[in-house]
């Protein structure tokens, strides 16, 4: 495949294996120095595996590495980071230790390599250094305050800074704009113009296509593990990128929805949480996928884990089939008939050290037990295995640790688990998260399943075409608050968002 012009980056003949998979096949890569290169591919496809090699994360692979035409040796982070390689992985909590200040967290690395020399750390210039970074990238956060009290938002400005407070030539954002409102999107774009004119070089990792478009000049597809297309992306429109992503066209994104909508189910009156959500009121029927619109801060999730139990009720009733129901924990939810699939799936929804089957079987584990609190191993694997045919997990067996399986593949296990329970109310919290085009379109054949077997949907997220595509009524949240009950059928992308900014109609 030709070559994308003279780059100051480049991965040539790149290859990697893990146990029974083969992540990368001779790739060929290369960024430019002040130019935003888009690397896209479908879950499993090697994008973050390839990016992982950049940063030093895998030192096992075959192929070289180059910078300025030099073969460099980038075995460990360490390597990477001297080569001015920063990156700023989606999963930004992991990056971040929340008990120190923004200012410790910018500045980290030269307070480690610093008390290699001599015993105490001036405060008043790492601060100094800290908020230097921060003017920079012209991000207005108090170096004092605890990383545990920011916003995702602030989190990511802060990653951000760390990388540009070092020699930084080329930046790697991973998923980058997934947690963000749109306001704060824009400010993150503005921001990489600014790094672009700077000479810095952006690799820039997204499944939503049009910010790519927005934001890029060039483009890398991959599939299976090698490049199937690269060049300028105006030579390229995104049905192209679809098709490549996947090897095939996408006709309809979105199920059709023929099924039968029964009584109501599940009803929620006046609930409040005493700080996200203020008296919230909404119900769904039987087969019925109801949508939680609005922006990021909306309340959307806050007001998902109140009625799973995982945050506390101040006021309101919780009812499923006419009975209140009293939710001090997730365990009440799930005894109760309600199952929460989470917007943050590795930290809340799955044990990614664990097996595929153990991820899939652990909140069923009742329905194997044999022979008193014994569990039948025989079971669980053929219970796990019959999932993972039926929602087309792609991993090398039920054994394989779910840290080594892609983001859509661990939402699907996510979801999965949950089947097996057999609930009333399914709630999901941005499932499609930092997830591909086919992913996704998995992952709403399996909601549109649950309804057409009678089960009550909740599905929040703040994509306002998820919102026109799978749902058949709409709830507006905004500032905390359930502002309008819309019909899907009768409204458009417009006017959620309006209702989503606070808004009235005219």
């Amino acid at each position: 495949m030709e070559g994308i012009g003279n780059g100051a980056l480049k991965m040539e003949r790149i290859s990697i294996a893990f146990p029974g998979v083969q992540a990368l096949s001779e790739v060929n890569f290369e960024a430019g120095s002040g130019r935003v290169h888009a690397l896209i591919g479908a879950n499993g496809a090697g994008k973050s595996t390839l990016m992982k090699i950049l940063a030093g994360a895998y030192n096992h692979y075959t192929g070289e590495i180059k910078v300025d035409g030099q073969e460099v040796k980038i075995h460990n982070p360490k390597d990477a980071k001297d080569q001015g390689i920063q990156v700023v992985f989606q999963e930004v909590d992991t990056a971040l230790i929340p008990y120190l200040t923004v200012g410790e967290n910018i500045v980290m690395e030269q307070v480690v390599h610093g008390m290699k020399r001599k015993y105490w750390i001036g405060w008043k210039k790492l601060h100094r250094s800290a908020q230097q970074a921060l003017e920079r990238i012209q991000a207005k956060i108090p170096t004092d305050k605890l990383v545990r009290d920011l916003t995702l938002a602030e989190k990511q400005m802060v990653l951000i800074a760390r990388s540009v407070a070092t020699k930084c030539r080329y930046l790697i954002l991973d998923e980058p704009t997934a947690p963000l409102s749109s306001n704060e999107t824009e400010q993150l774009f503005r921001l990489i113009r600014r790094l672009k004119s700077e000479g810095v070089g952006i690799i820039f990792i997204s499944h939503r296509l049009p910010e790519l478009f927005e934001i890029c000049d060039d483009i890398t597809v991959m599939r299976d593990g090698r490049v199937v297309f690269a060049g300028e992306i105006s030579s390229i429109d995104q049905q192209g990128v679809v098709e490549h992503m996947l090897g095939m066209k996408l006709d309809n994104q979105f199920p059709k929805k023929e099924r039968t909508i029964g009584k109501v189910s599940f009803e929620v009156k006046a609930v409040s949480d005493g700080d996200k959500v203020r008296s919230a009121d909404l119900y769904i029927r039987e087969g019925e996928i109801v949508g939680l619109a609005g922006l990021v801060g909306a309340g959307k999730t806050e007001l998902c884990r109140v009625l799973f139990g995982a945050s506390r009720l101040s006021s309101g009733d919780i009812q499923l089939r006419g009975k209140k129901l009293l939710l001090r924990s997730p365990h009440d939810a799930v005894k109760g008939g309600i199952i929460l699939v989470p917007e943050e799936r590795r930290r809340e929804g799955i044990f990614v050290q664990e097996s595929v089957s153990v991820n899939l079987t652990v909140a069923s584990l009742n329905r194997f037990l044999t022979w008193g609190p014994w569990v039948s191993r025989a079971k669980e694997k053929q219970a796990s295995q019959d999932m993972i045919r039926s929602l087309g997990i792609k991993t090398p067996s039920d054994q394989t640790r779910l840290a080594n399986l892609s983001g859509g593949n661990q939402q699907k296990v996510a979801i999965g688990k949950w089947l097996l329970v057999d609930a009333d109310v399914y709630i999901f919290d941005e499932p499609t998260k930092g997830v591909d085009v086919g992913a996704k379109r998995d992952i709403y054949e399996l909601i549109a399943e649950l309804a057409a077997r009678g089960k009550s949907i909740l599905y929040a997220s703040s994509e306002m075409s998820e919102m026109m595509g799978i749902t058949d009524r709409i709830y507006v949240m905004y500032d905390g608050k359930v502002l309008k009950e819309l019909e899907t059928a009768r409204t458009n992308e417009e006017e959620i968002m309006l209702y989503s900014i606070g808004g009235v109609s005219r």
